[in-house]
C-alpha cells in the first residue's frame, strides 16, 4: 500500500497567520463567522503513525469572514500533550479517557459557544480558542462517561447535539446527548457485540439510527502491528439499530453487509425510516484502508414492523462526504451535496485503480447537488489537480437551497488553496466569492461553518 500523505493529502509543514485576504467576486455580507476544517497533518513523515490516514495530528484550518471581509486565515495543530511538547510548549491538561491522547483529527464542531475538534475511537473531544489556539482535552465539565465521538448531530427543534461513542474496551456503545447550554444530560449504554468501529450514525425525529457493521476490532491485527486493528469480520452480522429517543429500546434490523463512513441525512415517514447515506461494499479488508470497493449514494428504508431494509442506489458515481441544509437533520428534505474528489483514489489505492483511464470530465474534482426529489444531479467541476473538500452548506434564506456551499479548493496556478462560495441555487455558475488564501490546504475530513 503506497503512503497515504502525498497527492492532496501531502502535509503542511507550517502554521501561518494572514490577514486580510483577497477576494474575487463579493462576498456575501450575511456570511459573519468562520469556516473550519479539520484533517490530519504528521508533524513528520517519518513517524510511524504516519502510516495511515487516520492517525496523523489533527490540524484546523480556518478563514473568518466579517461584512463582506476575508478578516484571516489560520491554521494551527491540535495540541494533545505530545504535540505540545514536540512544538516545545507546555502540554495543557492531563485529561484523557482510559490513558488515550489524540490529536483530533476528524472535525470541528461549534457547540454553546465552544469550539471543540472532535475524534472517535474512545478519545476526548480537544477544545479551542476562537483563533484556533488549544485550550484542552473536553470531557464536558466531567459529563462524559467515556470518550465522545467524531461525528455528531443537531436536533434542530430541540437544540440537543447527539452523539454515539465506542471504544475497543467497551461491550456497548455509547449515546450522548448535550442540551444548547453544551451540558451532558443523557448517556445510554447500547450493548453491542465484537467492538465495531461507528464513524457516523443519523438521527431522526424518533430514533438514533445505528450502524452495526462487520469492521470490527480484531487482537490478530493488534499483534501484527496494524496502526489501526479494525478489519473486516464476515463473521460478524450485519444490522442497522433504531434506539427510540422516547424510550431508548432498540429495534434492530438485518442488512446487507457493507460499510458506512456517512450519512447525509434521515427522516421518518410513518412507521418507517428512510436514511441515505454513503454505502462501500467492504472495508477495512486486512485492516487495510484501501481496499473493499468504491463507494456509492444509496438509500435504505427501514421498516421495522417487517423487519427489512430495502437498499435503493441513488447515484453510483464514487462520491464521499455528504452534506446538506442541516435546519433539516431528521426531517423530509430534498438536497443534498457530496464531494467526488479525484484524490479520493488516494485512499481508495488497488481498489480505485480503473480510474485512472477515465476522462476528465467522467473523474474530475467535482462538487455535486443532489436532488432527492427529482432524482438529478448538477455537478461543479475544478480540475484533476484542485483536490476539492467536503462541501458545506450555509442558508441564507428560508427556502432549502437559498444559501451557500462553501469548500477549500486546491488552485493548482497559485500552489495554494481558495475558499470557493458557490451559490447552492446557481451551483453550475461562476462562485459567488473566491477567497485566496496564502499557502495550500490539504485534502482532509470535516469542517463546520461556526456563524459568529
Amino acid at each position: 500500500m503506497s503512503h497515504p500523505y502525498r497527492g492532496g493529502f501531502a502535509p503542511v509543514t507550517e502554521e501561518i497567520t494572514a490577514f486580510d485576504l483577497e477576494v474575487t467576486g463579493r462576498l456575501p455580507a450575511e456570511l459573519n463567522g468562520r469556516y473550519l476544517r479539520n484533517g490530519p497533518n504528521p508533524l513528520s513523515l517519518d513517524d510511524p503513525a504516519s502510516s495511515h490516514l487516520f492517525l496523523g495530528e489533527g490540524m484546523v484550518h480556518g478563514v473568518r469572514l466579517r461584512d463582506g471581509r476575508a478578516e484571516w486565515y489560520r491554521n494551527r495543530w491540535v495540541r494533545n500533550a505530545a504535540v505540545s511538547r514536540r512544538l516545545g510548549e507546555e502540554p495543557r491538561s492531563t485529561l484523557t479517557h482510559a490513558g488515550m491522547d489524540f490529536a483530533a483529527n476528524t472535525h470541528v464542531i461549534g457547540i454553546a459557544g465552544r469550539t471543540l475538534a472532535t475524534v472517535e475511537a474512545g478519545a476526548l473531544p480537544y477544545e479551542l480558542g476562537y483563533e484556533l489556539d488549544t485550550i484542552g482535552p473536553c470531557d464536558f465539565d466531567g459529563g462524559l462517561p467515556g470518550g465522545f465521538a467524531a461525528h455528531t448531530h443537531l436536533d434542530p427543534a430541540t437544540g440537543e447535539l447527539h452523539a454515539m461513542a465506542y471504544f475497543y474496551g467497551w461491550k456497548h456503545h455509547q449515546h450522548i446527548v448535550l442540551d444548547d447550554k453544551g451540558t451532558v444530560i443523557q448517556t445510554r449504554d447500547v450493548p453491542i457485540a465484537d467492538a465495531p468501529m461507528l464513524h457516523d450514525f443519523a438521527l431522526t425525529e424518533k430514533y438514533v439510527v445505528i450502524y452495526d457493521l462487520p469492521v470490527t476490532f480484531s487482537m490478530d491485527q493488534a499483534q501484527r502491528g496494524a496502526p489501526i486493528p479494525y478489519a473486516w469480520n464476515p463473521a460478524h452480522g450485519s444490522r442497522v439499530g433504531l434506539l427510540s429517543r422516547a424510550t431508548g429500546e432498540v429495534r434492530w434490523v438485518e442488512v446487507a453487509p457493507c460499510w458506512v463512513f456517512h450519512t447525509l441525512n434521515a427522516y421518518d415517514d410513518g412507521d418507517q425510516v428512510v436514511v441515505d447515506l454513503v454505502r462501500y461494499p467492504e472495508r477495512f479488508v486486512d485492516a487495510r484502508l484501501d481496499l473493499g470497493g468504491l463507494p456509492t449514494l444509496d438509500r435504505w428504508r427501514i421498516d421495522p414492523v417487517a423487519g427489512t431494509v430495502t437498499e435503493t442506489r441513488l447515484d453510483d458515481r464514487a462520491q464521499e462526504f455528504p452534506r446538506m441544509d442541516e435546519r433539516l437533520t431528521g426531517r423530509p428534505y430534498r438536497y443534498g451535496y457530496t464531494a467526488a474528489a479525484r484524490s479520493l483514489n488516494d485512499v481508495l489505492g488497488p481498489a480505485c485503480t480503473e480510474l485512472e483511464d477515465l476522462p476528465d470530465e467522467a473523474f474530475d474534482n467535482t462538487l455535486i447537488k443532489q436532488d432527492l426529489t427529482a432524482g438529478t444531479q448538477q455537478y461543479r467541476q475544478f480540475g484533476r489537480d484542485a483536490y476539492v473538500g467536503e462541501p458545506v452548506f450555509v442558508p441564507s434564506g428560508d427556502a432549502e437551497d437559498d444559501g451557500y456551499v462553501l469548500s477549500f479548493v486546491n488552485n493548482p496556478d497559485r500552489g495554494a488553496a481558495d475558499l470557493v462560495v458557490l451559490s447552492a441555487q446557481d451551483f453550475t455558475g461562476a462562485p459567488v466569492a473566491t477567497v485566496h488564501l496564502p499557502a495550500r490546504v490539504p485534502l482532509g475530513f470535516h469542517g463546520s461553518w461556526i456563524a459568529d
